[in-house]
């Protein structure tokens, strides 16, 4: 038998358990959610990446009318980091999103399968966990690593 644990903190936003760092890429992800381009869902996502150097890359959605050619805002700062920043470690990502009102989600919102697998990839890529801020206005979940949001995975050890 194989026992899975995995840990995942939260906090109440107004209560200020974030860092100062960690507040800035909150408010960068929520920027981001300002740039999402979501005329088909109304599901606006915002990313924000905290680079080992201090540099915060950002993302959002982007639809796409052919459903499969869209892009999660997750992976829009993921593959631009990589893109950008090879030699840079990922230290945090930070996810906000705002929904079909307009107002920001109460409730953190989680990453899709996707965007768990290339989270892991990245981890596996640079040697060293991502830490991952799941953010709503009520709280916030902060989870040590893409393996405790995808604990039974794929990667290249299977290769």
């Amino acid at each position: 038998m194989k026992r899975i644990e995995i840990s995942i903190s939260y906090c109440k936003v107004e209560e200020k358990e974030l860092s100062e760092e960690d507040r800035a890429l909150l408010d960068a992800a929520r920027k981001a959610t300002y740039r999402s381009y979501s005329p088909y869902s109304g599901f606006s996502v915002g990313a924000a990446v905290l680079l080992d150097d201090g540099t915060v890359v950002e993302g959002s959605n982007q639809e796409n009318c052919s459903y499969p050619q869209g892009q999660c805002a997750e992976r829009t700062a993921l593959f631009y980091a990589g893109s950008r920043y090879p030699d840079r470690k990922i230290l945090t990502i930070c996810i906000a999103a705002r929904g079909t009102d307009g107002a920001f989600t109460s409730s953190p919102i989680s990453p899709c399968g996707g965007c768990r697998q290339v989270l892991l990839e990245s981890e596996v890529r640079q040697k060293t966990p991502i830490g991952i801020l799941l953010c709503g206005t009520d709280a916030i979940y902060r989870i040590d690593s893409a393996r405790d949001l995808l604990p039974i995975s794929f990667d290249n050890s299977y290769l």
